[in-house]
């Protein structure tokens, strides 16, 4: 049956409360030994081939990274996809929640509690079930409409139809902001956005707040997901200059040692020395290969990806299971070989348009010599084990053809 946008709209759109009940029932219809199957013929009454499900295996993808890694960039690589269904960072959410939360209430709170909330939620969303994030979005959704979901923008899927009539090819254009998709589209619709989701086939979500891999056991062991884990390293003193230039305000002691040559009197060490910490912690247990991440997981180092971008594009998507469309092609060229016109692209703190072999070693140039060997010092082990090479003084470090 072949219908108009307008139809699906206002078939669509008829009750919230509806919908809200077909989503769980059809979300749960799919969650026994025949998910993927998706034999759902309540909903291709309501919609055209265009955006129907996909009778293939479900694919469940997680971009597993720390902040400054290149996560934005790689992750646009599954964005492109056009049977993906992407989301950027959701567990921002849970994040500010726990946050905002009274300060009585913070103190109850331990790791656990957190991991567990940022289990539970990747598990809904990975079963399409949008409205869950409406338990950490704030201000609160009303009738199942946000205007506050983080980084929309980022995602195709939710600057397109179903969710955004007037989206169409206008995802495709990779604005350097955040306003394009809420001015077009209006406030997100997240029945709407489970509708997508399911429509896509797969799920793919990019997340920078899960401390370890081993974190995420739970997750590879659930029967109803096929999880395969990117895990996205970089090179630790690549990141630490990505932060300062990217949160200089959290990083002021360190812009002023790298401006002046001198250490102030008090740097925190900690954020550089958990993140190599943890960074290590997750690589060796993923080449562990223990039995519960046997086949789930991939090491890319972001380098690896800057430098060769198309078989390393090629070596992700083997890994999970999916082709790789033109459309992910022509994305990659465009974006990996770009003589930048606006500087404003480079100042916009998540660009993803880039020479992306200058941007892997662009830290050599802006850290000075001092700052680089403390790094060193800190993160020795994680260098070794992801094999990037130390640089022992101010003209090596320089020097870009070693």
């Amino acid at each position: 049956m072949e219908c108009s946008w307008k139809t699906v709209l206002l078939l669509v759109c008829a009750s919230l409360g509806v919908q809200y009940t077909a989503i769980r029932t059809l979300r749960d219809s799919l969650s026994g030994p025949c998910q993927g199957a998706y034999h759902c013929s309540r909903w291709r009454a309501l919609c055209d081939d265009s955006w129907m499900p996909v009778e293939s295996p479900r694919k469940h993808i997680l971009l597993f990274a720390t902040t400054r890694s290149g996560s934005s960039f790689t992750g646009q690589l599954l964005n492109q996809h056009p049977g993906i269904f992407y989301v950027f960072e959701p567990l921002y959410h849970v994040q500010q929640a726990f946050t905002n939360s009274s300060s009585r209430l913070r103190r109850s709170l331990d790791r656990r509690a957190l991991l567990g909330a940022y289990r539970d939620l990747l598990l809904n969303l990975y079963t399409c079930d949008l409205h869950f994030m409406e338990n950490y979005i704030r201000p609160e959704p009303q009738d199942h409409v946000t205007s506050s979901f983080f980084r929309r923008s980022s995602s195709h899927a939710l600057c397109s139809p179903p969710v955004c009539l007037e989206g169409g090819d206008a995802a495709a254009s990779d604005p350097p902001d955040e306003t394009w998709c809420p001015k077009k589209c209006g406030a997100l619709n997240l029945t709407l956005a489970s509708v997508s989701c399911l429509s896509r086939g797969h799920v793919a979500i990019k997340t920078v707040r899960v401390p370890e891999v081993g974190d995420l056991r739970t997750l590879t062991e659930d029967p109803r997901l096929d999880l395969k884990i990117i895990h996205l390293v970089r090179d630790p003193r690549a990141i630490l200059a990505s932060r300062i230039m990217a949160f200089s305000d959290q990083f002021r002691a360190w812009k002023i040692w790298n401006a002046t040559g001198r250490q102030p009197r008090y740097v925190d060490l900690s954020q550089i020395t958990s993140t190599c910490k943890d960074m290590v912690a997750s690589a060796e247990t993923g080449l562990q290969r223990p039995a519960w991440l046997r086949g789930r997981y991939l090491l890319v180092r972001y380098e690896d990806l800057a430098f060769n971008p198309k078989d390393k594009a090629t070596e992700i998507y083997r890994f999970v299971g999916l082709e790789m469309e033109h459309r992910v092609r022509m994305w990659i060229a465009k974006n990996t070989n770009s003589n930048v016109s606006s500087p404003s692209e480079w100042n916009y703190r998540y660009s993803t348009t880039r020479d992306s072999r200058a941007t892997a070693e662009s830290w050599r140039l802006r850290l000075g010599f001092d700052i680089v060997r403390t790094v060193q010092n800190l993160c020795n082990d994680t260098l070794a084990l992801l094999g990037y090479k130390q640089v022992h003084s101010a003209a090596e470090l320089r020097n870009l053809s070693y």
